[in-house]
């Protein structure tokens, strides 16, 4: 496992910001979701539970919250003044992305493509770029018991999740802990999301499958320096390799959740499984307890 590495405010370790645990999974399908919204359930005091998975979020329909408060999102793509505008191509060479283009012409502008950077309207000469606001989600704020729910919902079609996801991300408070819901796989959204985390928890299956796809979660991880673990779900549907590829590469495993019948059918009921199962309440609140002391052990 790799060391700490500061987040982006500079901070390293444990800051002012509320402790984070980011849920994490190289596929989908894997359990990520049943691990978020049971552990957030079993905390014992107030939580903030982000989900982080914008094209499809689901932790609502585990904790039953009602009438969330909810808020657009947008973000500045450029507007050119074509009255302004003398066709340099400057902004067009500025922008990696080709978000904007100019063939010796007025030019042409792609907000799908925008990252949203402002340096083309910084680098025009003739001061032609402004920017407007282009919707591409929405922010949701709830309260179920103990746990605030945060969560995004991108628009249909629009491409890029990133900048929703670290709005969401933005709305963590100081104070109560936080629980990361990640989308799946390893790609530029669920950097956005557990980038600078104290832990995070991979959710994998004994499957052949499973076992691809945490391979490259835990790249992932290693690579931006995160403290991590693995919890195993399902077990006993496959084999024996995910148990020994974690044994050889030292990574502990932090939970395994038997291949439960009664947990399926109470994930199909939309209830939490701590709550239809009690007897599963001392597995998650242990997962919690192993993932605290792992990144206090980094820390330190």
């Amino acid at each position: 496992m790799g060391g700490r590495k500061s987040d982006e405010t500079g901070a390293t370790g444990m800051s002012a910001r509320p402790f984070t645990i980011a849920i994490a999974s190289g596929k989908g399908g894997t359990g990520k979701t049943t691990v978020a919204v049971n552990m957030a359930r079993v905390f014992g005091a107030p939580i903030q539970l982000l989900d982080c998975d914008v094209e499809e979020p689901n932790d609502h329909l585990f904790l039953g919250v009602a009438a969330p408060a909810r808020e657009t999102f947008s973000v500045p793509v450029p507007r050119v003044d074509e009255a302004l505008c003398d066709a340099c191509g400057e902004c067009g060479r500025f922008c990696e992305y080709h978000a904007i283009v100019s063939f010796g012409a007025k030019p042409l502008v792609f907000p799908e493509l925008c990252h949203a950077c402002g340096g083309c309207a910084k680098v025009c000469p003739q001061r032609a770029i402004t920017e407007t606001d282009r919707r591409i989600g929405a922010i949701e704020t709830g309260q179920s018991e103990r746990v605030t729910l945060v969560q995004g919902r991108l628009d249909v079609g629009v491409a890029m999740a990133p900048p929703l996801i670290r709005a969401v991300r933005s709305r963590a408070r100081n104070g109560a802990p936080v629980i990361l819901d990640a989308p799946p796989g390893t790609s530029c959204p669920v950097i956005a999301a557990i980038r600078g985390a104290d832990c995070v928890a991979l959710v994998t299956e004994p499957t052949p499958f499973g076992l691809h796809d945490l391979k490259l979660a835990v790249d992932m991880v290693r690579e931006l320096g995160l403290p991590f673990g693995v919890v195993v779900n399902r077990v006993g549907v496959g084999d024996d390799r995910v148990h020994a590829y974690c044994g050889e590469q030292g990574i502990p495993i932090l939970l395994e959740i038997p291949d439960d019948r009664r947990i399926a059918e109470a994930y199909s009921r939309g209830e939490l499984v701590v709550d239809a199962l009690p007897e599963y309440r001392a597995l998650f609140a242990g997962l919690l307890e192993r993932l605290k002391a792992m990144s206090e052990s980094v820390v330190r």
